[in-house]
């Protein structure tokens, strides 16, 4: 490490947060460098503001966190450019957030009983007797706080339900209630072997099923936090939690990961639509043959599906099914700051989830958690670069990757973490660009502190002079100074490759770090197998509301009634190697939005048996989003729209954004509904390649807007022009 005169620090900083409005630059690099200009006027130097930035808010809005004097951030308010500039609020949340995050809050609790300022949540009675079923690799861990059924008004359990409680080992009757109304467990395809280390009933031996249930239907839990450490400390609840839960485990704990096979998930499947439940949750990857599903839909059952995890990599999207609601995952306003100390006083702020000793003073004892450790660095912190060093009481500083490898960054730190625990290290400062996956620090529980940086941090601890450093305890941040929401890295993408005229995934919803049940204990977890169960709960929110409504209209308003933009009014960006502006293939329709939902006022309708036609060209179903794979001249395609808003008189007026290369025409482009008429429409939409060039896709999208101003009715659109077929891209 480079060695430079130690700084005097005459004056406490803390961190600010800087808000400069819209981007004044398209490129990125751009606006990070008017940052340091700013920053540089009012500390100095260029490297006083280098030292002093924390983060740089470049992708869509300027502004910018950085270490500051209190004199100094005054100074910075008068700055010309400068909106606001706010400090950084460090506290625990009232709620676990997610719900909240979607505007779902429940508001106060009135004895029994909970006021709320969702429309969605009072009018649907909280999803009460609503029947949601789960299939998971996991199954329940009934003793958890979130299935009690006591205290929340939990009627007898609904006379329609025709399902079973089945007894097993360490699960027996008396383990469903009110809540968990029935329980199966299906392990015929699984070998003697396999089961070793497995619960043979529906007990959840991996907690992934306990996780994604409490989710959907958790009944409120005060005081719940990560492992009872004190991150995310709030109520932990379920979207719907009057909602009656049934569990299927279909799937095993094999060799350390969830093995499911077809013939478990389907008898899951199976057994789901015969006892009678509103909609199927799955929480699983790789059901894109799954076609038996759709006789779920037939029945009336809304097929919730997990994207996948394979991202940001395109055409990694599972389960497509065009029945399906697909989700993909995103980031919601909360974090968990970690400051790094170094020897010479330098702070750096990363995020961990390292809660262990938090009332611990800084010590220089070995056997305190907070204590001053030597720095050691590599360039690569894989198994056989660790153990080439003494590692022993240090903590590992790790390089990322120049090129992506077989391991995607989450898989990196867990390998990382596995080699440096095994090496007796005391810490790890891993470099990354994305802190979605937190909950890879799994490994790290117990063991040492895992805190993920940027590039700049790394750039910092090898310009210092020091060779030691110190890890505080994360905090918990959350509200509007957090960039959200986010499309996560990981979150698998469109297009699919099974339906290319299929657009997917169909919606987003919050699946990273999110704070839910696994066994006596509640944990942050991240993934799409996090983020359906959110969608889950809006659903069976939606059924108790509009009973009469079928899957294909639920799914529709969710997808037509997303948002698109952030708090700020921008557009929600995606996660990846380089962030950018998400597109339909990142997130469908767009982020969530529960209480749009209820009233959508249009919906695309599809009878079960119009399925079939994925045999002929799947863009002639009347899905509520557009995917032409093989522009060549000019496409046709329409769409039927049924009128479920509160006025039977009511006129909409297309609105088109085309995507780029790309001309686009509505016909006709007004819609009108008379009293006593015909509550459907249908409209065609022509699309015409401008230039004959084999491209690859484009996004835009069709709304439809009354004029009453009560509805906006979106749905996306992603064009790929051709010249001939099965010809690549190669631009």
């Amino acid at each position: 490490m480079r060695r430079h005169q130690a700084k005097t620090q005459t004056t406490t900083t803390t961190i600010y947060v800087v808000y400069m409005g819209e981007k004044k630059h398209d490129d990125p690099s751009l606006v990070v460098a008017s940052h340091h200009a700013t920053l540089a006027s009012v500390l100095g130097s260029k490297d006083e503001a280098l030292s002093s930035i924390v983060y740089s808010y470049k992708h869509g809005f300027s502004g910018f966190a950085a270490k500051l004097t209190q004199p100094q951030a005054e100074e910075l308010k008068k700055y010309p450019g400068v909106v606001s500039v706010k400090p950084n609020t460090y506290h625990h949340v009232h709620t676990t957030r997610s719900w909240d995050f979607l505007g779902m809050s429940y508001g106060q609790q009135q004895s029994s009983s909970w006021s709320s300022s969702s429309r969605l949540l009072r009018k649907a009675k909280y999803g009460e007797d609503v029947i949601v079923g789960v299939i998971d690799s996991g199954g329940i861990w009934p003793e958890s706080r979130s299935f009690d059924d006591s205290g929340y008004g939990y009627g007898p359990v609904p006379k329609r339900w025709k399902g079973v409680c089945q007894t097993g080992q360490a699960f027996n009757a008396s383990n469903c209630n009110r809540k968990v109304i029935g329980a199966r467990w299906y392990a015929a395809d699984v070998s003697e072997e396999d089961l070793k280390n497995e619960y043979r009933s529906p007990r959840d031996a991996n907690g992934h099923g306990t996780h994604t249930a409490s989710t959907i239907a958790g009944s409120p839990v005060r005081n719940a936090s990560h492992h009872g450490g004190g991150l995310a400390a709030g109520i932990a609840r379920g979207g719907a939690p009057r909602a009656r839960l049934a569990i299927y485990k279909a799937c095993h704990a094999v060799g350390g990961s969830a093995s499911c096979g077809d013939a478990s998930i389907l008898a899951a499947l199976d057994a789901a639509i015969g006892d009678g439940v509103d909609l199927v949750s799955l929480s699983l990857g790789g059901l894109g043959e799954i076609y038996q599903s759709l006789h779920a839909v037939a029945a009336g059952i809304t097929v919730v599906l997990a994207a996948g995890n394979d991202g940001p990599v395109e055409q990694s999207l599972n389960n497509a099914l065009p029945w399906g609601i697909t989700v993909a995952a995103a980031t919601m306003d909360r974090t968990f700051p970690t400051v790094v100390t170094l020897g010479d006083g330098e702070k750096l702020v990363g995020q961990s989830l390292y809660y262990h000793n938090r009332s611990a003073a800084a010590s220089t004892s070995d056997d305190d958690d907070f204590a001053w450790r030597h720095l050691i660095l590599f360039p690569s912190c894989d198994e056989k670069n660790l153990g080439s060093e003494n590692i022993t009481g240090k903590i590992v500083i790790c390089r990322a990757p120049v090129f992506w490898s077989d391991y995607p960054p989450p898989r990196q730190l867990s390998r990382a973490s596995r080699a440096a625990i095994a090496g007796g290290a005391k810490g790890i400062i891993f470099e990354q660009y994305s802190t979605n996956s937190l909950d890879t620090q799994v490994v790290c529980q117990g063991h040492l502190p895992c805190v993920v940086v940027d590039r700049e941090s790394i750039f910092t601890i090898q310009s210092s002079d020091s060779n030691v450093a110190k890890i505080s305890p994360a905090a918990t941040m959350v509200g509007s100074q957090v960039a959200s929401p986010r499309i996560a890295t990981f979150s698998s993408r469109g297009p699919s490759a099974e339906f290319p005229s299929v657009l997917k995934p169909d919606i987003a919803a919050p699946g990273v770090s999110i704070l839910a049940a696994m066994r006596d204990s509640y944990v942050l977890l991240s993934g799409t197998s996090m983020a359906c169960p959110h969608v889950s709960a809006v659903v069976a929110l939606l059924k108790s509301v509009h009973p009469d409504w079928s899957p294909a209209m639920i799914k529709s308003a969710i997808v037509t009634t997303a948002s698109v933009t952030d708090r700020f009014g921008l557009p929600i960006q995606a996660n990846s190697v380089q962030r950018k502006p998400a597109d339909a293939f990142d997130m469908g329709g767009g982020l969530i939005a529960p209480d749009r939902a209820m009233d959508p006022g249009l919906v695309y309708d599809i009878q079960p048996e119009e399925y079939t036609r994925l045999d002929d060209r799947a863009d002639r179903l009347n899905l509520p989003s557009i995917a032409v794979s093989d522009l060549k001249n000019s496409v046709t395609v329409s769409r039927t729209v049924t009128n479920v808003g509160p006025a039977e008189v009511a006129t909409y007026r297309a609105v088109v954004e085309a995507p780029a290369g790309v001309t686009m025409d509505v016909e006709p482009p007004v819609i009108a509904f008379e009293r006593g008429g015909a509550r459907n429409a249908t409209f065609r939409v022509t699309f015409v390649a401008k230039q004959r060039v084999q491209g690859g896709y484009a996004f835009g999208s069709l709304t439809w807007l009354d004029d009453a101003k009560r509805h906006s009715v979106r749905i996306p659109v992603a064009v790929r022009t051709v010249v001939r077929d099965l010809v690549a891209d190669v631009a």
